[in-house]
Parts: structure tokens; C-alpha cells; sequence
């Protein structure tokens, strides 16, 4: 018991500390948005305009900054954040500073913050801030009319790659309309000449109409120039991945037409389908027919019901408009008997949101990749333009005559504005449509585990059945969790919760990863009723990873060590000291307590499966070795998350582990076959270090070697005996006789 006492007294020290930490950042100056003024000294001015050696004063009206040269201005600079938001996978910004000079031409870009995860874990930055560089010399008159640019994709970051692209040519076309630099002006209003779809259009038609007057247009590329375009990417690993076949076979060979046009849409679908196409549409809506008769597919070996269609995107001004499965229709069969033969045929419904203009030009871009190794790609971007043939266009009502009022230039929080907010919020929406199917799997498991855990009487009356319950689930989420979703929780994420609780808390920043949110909802439920066991015994992939490994070891006889008690007890606060460190590191810089995370070997094993360089695998294979003879060593001693979760599991409501009187003394069964050690030797279960496996009310229900049990059994027999009601022969299921089944199932304290 005085070891106990000790115990409490030392986890009461270190609440007092956790609360006093939390107390003190919750006194803090509240954080606020980064702006300009935070990040100019951090880029020199020549790296952002060429020839300048200093910032001007960063103007009243605007945020943005001149580039001096001599005193005298040669450019501007501005953070795309000011003007566009820029949410990566993270829900965080990534802020990017941009100089342009006074022809619109951006003359230079620097990543200067980001909190993406991909890149953080894994994917070097050097990458990223690469293909940021290369946007120095593109010209955003071009850009007005939709991007004229190609799309530089780093494999393992598609995402983050389009959110940056998307955020430095949306908020350059924004800075050079307010700066009016040369080839734009500040007004927005619209052009004298505007047009309108002409919906009283509607005669049927046949496809050769529809291809000969530009309703339909064609885009197609060989298999030669296919691979001829990979190889000039310069990349010598294309060559050795050529598609195959004959040379003049289509690799690409796709139709586009707006379906929305009555004449289009009654000739390609005919009346009926039409009729149900126009049902589906609400006021405002359009829709495309895309059809592909080649080998690349437009929407991908990878696309899954609930998906995102990754591999086209409608390009118009400034608008990007990507679709979701909810967006898409399949069409069955085309009306027009000329059409010809085609293995994918869909419609794709675009929102009046989007504020797509049907009767202006506008492309649809093509993302075409090949796979150089084991998850390197190389990609390639082609354009489809498209203009809806005047015949199907009439001048557009002019708008009713208003008073010119001045319009004010967009200040720091121009990325709030009404017309951008729609665009942040949807973000989270679109991430979790793409990812129902893993969602509902991972709710369907924890439902599972929470049975196991409520009916865990029944659960573990059978220690085989139960062995193979918990080695199939911990393979679950070793595998399905982990190494396929990616959903290994860090203290990175709790750590952020607990910034964002004294700073500028935002849902929608951790509604950006579905699973890592189903997660933490379970694991905040699961600490009220089962401590931190639920997560760490079960749901963690590399507490999975370090029970398969050491279940590995001992088949293969690998002898196991167990520390003694009064060492176990010094070792197991290194856990929690490492958290606090942790934790007081974040509220001075969370960046900083990202970086010194990385005594986490969960990105290297588990999102990264190992590829990362030699240090850092070499870390996480020294994290996992002890592990082969002391079972959860890392869990037990090092982790930084554990330590976290344990200290407000100490406020768990419930007690569902079984215990005798005798636990303890004199019964030192249980503490002694305790895998992680968290069983005291005086009996009580330490809630701090229990991992809820459950190992020990396998042993509360044993027959065989549970001293307690098999003393009441023994006690019974004889007092029946002694009766004559013990009825030899007669067994319950399972080979036990019906006396052992009852006691079994009812010895309790």
C-alpha cells in the first residue's frame, strides 16, 4: 500500500503541473492570424523581386509591401493568405510570400509556413518549396482568362500541391486587380458584349452535327506521343515504364460538350434521359458529357464509390471547379446512332455555387501520371478548351444602372470575406465524402470493440478464442488503421487541440481528417469509461505493430525479460516527463514541439511504412527492438501520447476490471502475467499503465490457473461430495463439468 500511496502522490504532482501549464497558456496573449508583417523578415527582398534591398513600408489601404532598389520601388510583395485562403490537408494555411513587378509577372515565391502532414512526416520540403520556386516568371495576364500553366505534381502530395497552385495564381490575380498593375483594372464590372445560354435551342440534332459545330469537342494523344511527353519530362526511370503497345493506338481520346445546352443535351441522351438529367439539375446548375473511348481513363483505376474524380478538373478565370461522386451521373447508352463507341460515358453536374458561367470559355484539365516506383509518379497536364458555339448564345440583359461607390481594397482578413468563406468550409465537407467508405469501416470496429469491452465476461471466457479476437483486431489496426488510412493518432494532434483551446479554435481545422477526428471522439468517449486502455491497448498501429512483433518473438522462442518492480516503477515517468516537455515546448512554439515529436517513431513505421531516410528508420527500429523481449517497451516507458491520455484518464467513472480479495495477497497470478506490468503487488490495477487487454479476467475466469477459482472449485467438490449431489460424468459444454462452468462464470468477490 505504500507503494501505492507513492504512486498517487506522484501523479498528483504532476496534474498540479499539467493544470498549472495549461492555466499559464490559457493567460497568454491570445494568438492571431499571420500576416505580412510576420513573414517579410524572413525572405530577403531580392529572393522575392530580383534587384531589390529592401521592404517599403507595408501600405494603409492594402497588404501589400514595395521592393525597394536604391530607395526607388521595383515590385510588390504580398502573402497569397492576405488575399485567398490557402487551407491545406492539415486545415491549416500554408503561406507562401509572392513578388510581382509591374507587368504582372511574378518574379519570385517562398514557402515561409506550413503545417501540412504529408510533408512534415516524410516528403522533403526542399520539394515543395521546388515547385513554389518555379512559379517565378508566370505572367498573370495570362492567367485571367483560367490557368495557362502547367501543373507541377509531387507524387504523395496532390492535395497540398493544388491548394498551393490554386492559392498563388487566385491571390495574384487579386493583388494585381487591387494594385491595378499593367493589363488590369480595379472596376469588375461586367463586359458591354456579355452572352447567355440561349435554352430555346433544343433541335435534335445527330453527332457529326454536334462534332462539326464545336458542341462536342475532341482531344486525343497517342501511344508514341504519350510516351514521347513522359520522356521529355527528363526523367530517365519514364523510359523504363513506356506504355506498351502499338505506337498508333489512342492513348488518350476524350469528348467533351455542355449537356446542359437543350439541343446538346436532347441529342446525346435522347428526350427521356434528358428529362431526368434536367431533374436533377437545380436553378442555376450546369452539366458536362465527358466520354473516353482511349486507354487512359478519366476517372481511374482508384476512383471508389464516395470518391473524389482527381483526374479532371474544369478550369474557368479564377474559378477551380473539381467533382465528387455526388456530382456525377453515368450515362448508359448515347442517343445519336452516328455516336460512336465509347468504355466511359458520364455527366458531371456542375453547382450554381461555383459560379460557373456556361456561355464563356472554359477547359477541362486532364491530370495523366505514371508510376516510376513503388510511390513515385510522374505527371502531365492537358488542356481541353471549350467555348459553347455562338449559335447557341444571346446577348444578356444589361443590368440595371447603379451609383458608382468607392470600393474599398481588400485588407488583412480579404481571405474571410463572404465569397471566399464558402470555399474554406466546403474544403472539410469534400475530404469527408471522399473518405465515407473508411469512416464507416472504422465506426463498424470501434462498435466492435466496445462490445468486447461491455460483454468482456463473456468475451474472455475462452483465453484461445480471445487470444485470436485480440491478435485479429490488433492486425486491423495495424493494418487497415495504420498502414492504409493513416490514422495513427500523435501528440502532435493533441497538442494542437490543446493550442487551439487558448488561441483561435476553428472546427473545421480538425474536421480536415475524417478518421483522425473518429478517433479522437472515440478515444475522449473511451477515457470516461476505460481509461486510456481502449486506445492504447487497442487502436493504436504501432502498439499493434509492437504486439505482433513480440508475439512473433516468442514463436520463435526468443526468451522474455521482466524488469523488476522497483525499476519498472522509475521507468514508466519518463513517459509523462516527455509529454510536459512536449507540452510546454507547443505554447512557446508549436512548430518547435513538432519537430521535437519526432521522438514518436509513428511516422516512420506506420504512415511512412519505413520509407524515410537511415536515421529515422534506424530510431524507430531502436524504439521496436526491446519490444521483441520486454512486450510494449516503447508504450511502457517512452511515449509522449500515452503519458498524455493518462493523465485525464485518472478521472475515468468506471471500474469494469474483476478483482478477488485475494488479488494481491496472497494471489500474485495476475501481477505477474500482466503484459505490461500495470498490476501492483499488493493487488490494485493501475489505470495510468493499464493497456485494457484484458489478459487479466482471462485469469479471473480460469479453471486452471487462477488459485481463487480453483480453491472454490475444490471447495464446492468436496461440499458436494460430501452431499452426494456431485454428479460424475456430467459436463457442461466446452468439457467442463457443470459445477467448474458455474464457478467459472461467478466467482466473484
Amino acid at each position: 500500500m505504500k507503494q501505492a500511496g507513492k504512486a498517487t502522490s506522484w501523479l498528483a504532482r504532476i496534474m498540479a503541473a499539467f493544470c498549472l501549464v495549461i492555466a499559464l497558456a490559457c493567460v497568454a496573449t491570445p494568438s492571431r492570424a499571420a500576416g505580412l508583417a510576420d513573414f517579410l523578415g524572413k525572405v530577403a527582398p531580392s529572393d522575392l523581386v530580383p534587384g531589390a534591398d529592401a521592404y517599403g513600408p507595408i501600405r494603409v489601404d492594402m497588404p501589400a509591401a514595395p521592393a525597394l532598389k536604391g530607395g526607388s520601388r521595383i515590385g510588390w510583395v504580398f502573402l497569397n493568405t492576405d488575399f485567398v485562403p490557402a487551407t491545406g490537408y492539415s486545415g491549416k494555411p500554408i503561406h507562401i510570400l509572392i513578388g510581382v513587378d509591374d507587368k504582372a509577372i511574378i518574379t519570385g515565391a517562398r514557402l515561409v509556413k506550413h503545417s501540412e502532414p504529408i510533408v512534415l512526416v516524410g516528403i522533403p520540403e526542399a520539394k515543395i518549396k521546388a515547385v513554389i520556386e518555379k512559379y517565378t516568371g508566370l505572367d498573370l495576364k495570362r492567367e485571367a482568362d483560367g490557368p495557362a500553366h502547367d501543373l507541377d505534381i509531387v507524387s504523395g502530395a496532390t492535395v497540398t500541391i493544388m491548394v498551393i497552385d490554386d492559392s498563388i495564381r487566385r491571390s495574384g490575380l487579386k493583388a494585381a486587380r487591387t494594385l491595378v498593375l499593367e493589363g488590369f483594372s480595379a472596376a469588375n464590372g461586367p463586359a458591354a458584349d456579355t452572352k447567355t445560354v440561349d435554352r430555346s435551342k433544343d433541335a435534335v440534332t445527330d453527332w457529326a452535327t454536334l462534332a462539326g459545330n464545336g458542341s462536342i469537342r475532341r482531344f486525343s494523344l497517342s501511344v508514341a506521343e504519350i510516351n514521347s511527353a513522359f520522356d521529355k519530362l527528363g526523367d530517365p526511370r519514364a523510359a523504363d515504364h513506356r506504355e506498351a503497345g502499338v505506337d498508333t493506338d489512342p492513348y488518350i481520346d476524350i469528348y467533351v460538350g455542355l449537356a446542359s445546352q437543350p439541343s446538346i443535351g436532347r441529342t446525346l441522351l435522347g428526350d427521356a434521359a434528358y428529362a431526368n438529367l434536367k431533374s436533377r439539375l437545380g436553378d442555376g446548375d450546369e452539366a458536362i458529357f465527358v466520354a473516353s473511348a482511349g486507354r487512359w481513363s478519366f476517372k481511374g483505376s482508384g476512383y471508389v464509390r464516395g470518391g473524389i474524380f482527381d483526374r479532371i478538373t474544369v478550369l474557368q478565370g479564377e474559378s477551380t471547379i473539381r467533382f465528387r461522386d455526388k456530382d456525377h451521373l453515368r450515362v448508359v447508352r448515347m442517343a445519336p446512332g452516328d455516336a460512336p463507341t465509347f468504355s466511359e460515358m458520364d455527366l458531371f453536374v456542375i453547382p450554381k455555387a461555383s459560379n460557373f458561367d456556361a456561355a464563356a470559355s472554359w477547359r477541362l484539365q486532364l491530370l495523366v501520371s505514371r508510376a516510376v516506383g513503388a510511390i513515385d509518379k510522374l505527371f502531365l497536364t492537358y488542356d481541353v478548351d471549350y467555348v459553347l458555339p455562338p449559335a447557341y448564345l444571346a446577348a444578356a440583359p444589361k443590368p440595371a444602372p447603379t451609383v458608382a461607390v468607392p470600393v474599398s481594397a481588400p485588407g488583412p482578413d480579404a481571405a474571410t470575406s463572404a465569397d471566399e468563406a464558402p470555399a474554406r468550409d466546403r474544403l472539410w465537407l469534400r475530404i469527408w465524402e471522399a473518405k465515407r467508405t473508411e469512416v464507416a469501416i472504422l465506426v463498424a470496429a470501434l462498435a466492435a470493440l466496445t462490445g468486447i469491452f461491455f460483454f468482456q465476461t463473456f468475451a474472455t471466457k475462452n483465453e484461445r478464442v480471445f487470444r485470436i479476437i485480440r491478435l485479429s483486431y490488433l492486425a486491423f489496426t495495424l493494418v487497415f488503421v495504420g498502414w492504409y488510412a493513416n490514422a495513427q493518432l500523435s501528440v502532435v494532434n493533441l497538442l494542437a487541440v490543446l493550442s487551439a483551446l487558448v488561441s483561435d479554435f476553428r472546427w473545421e481545422t480538425f474536421l480536415m481528417d475524417p478518421l483522425i477526428f473518429t478517433l479522437w471522439f472515440a478515444v475522449a468517449a473511451a477515457l470516461l469509461f476505460w481509461a486510456r486502455g481502449a486506445y492504447c491497448g487497442w487502436l493504436c498501429p504501432f502498439g499493434a505493430l509492437q504486439e505482433w512483433s513480440n508475439q512473433i518473438a516468442r514463436w520463435l522462442r526468443v526468451p522474455q525479460v521482466r524488469l523488476p518492480w522497483g525499476l519498472h516503477e522509475r521507468l514508466w515517468p519518463i513517459k509523462y516527463m516527455i509529454f510536459l516537455g512536449l507540452l510546454g515546448i507547443s505554447f512557446y512554439s508549436l512548430d518547435m514541439a513538432e519537430h521535437y515529436a519526432e521522438i514518436e517513431p509513428f511516422k516512420t513505421a506506420i504512415i511512412l511504412k519505413f520509407d524515410r531516410p537511415w536515421p529515422y528508420v534506424l530510431f524507430a527500429l531502436a524504439m521496436l527492438a526491446p519490444g521483441l523481449f520486454i512486450e510494449r517497451f516503447y508504450c511502457r516507458y517512452v511515449c509522449p501520447l500515452g503519458g498524455g491520455l493518462a493523465i485525464p484518464a485518472r478521472l475515468h467513472m468506471f471500474r469494469w476490471l474483476k478483482r478477488y480479495r485475494e488479488c494481491g495477497n496472497p494471489c500474485q497470478t495476475c501481477a505477474h502475467e500482466c503484459p505490461v506490468q500495470a498490476i501492483h503487488p499488493t493487488g490494485e490495477i493501475n489505470p495510468n499503465e493499464c493497456v485494457s487487454c484484458l489478459h487479466c479476467q482471462v485469469l479471473y475466469r480460469s479453471t486452471t490457473r487462477c488459485p481463487v477459482v480453483i480453491g472454490k472449485l475444490r471447495k464446492r467438490e468436496r461440499f458436494e461430495r460430501q452431499n452426494g449431489l456431485l454428479q460424475t460424468g456430467a459436463a457442461a459444454p466446452g468439457g467442463k463439468t457443470t459445477l467448474q462452468s458455474e464457478v467459472g462464470g461467478s466467482a466473484q468477490a
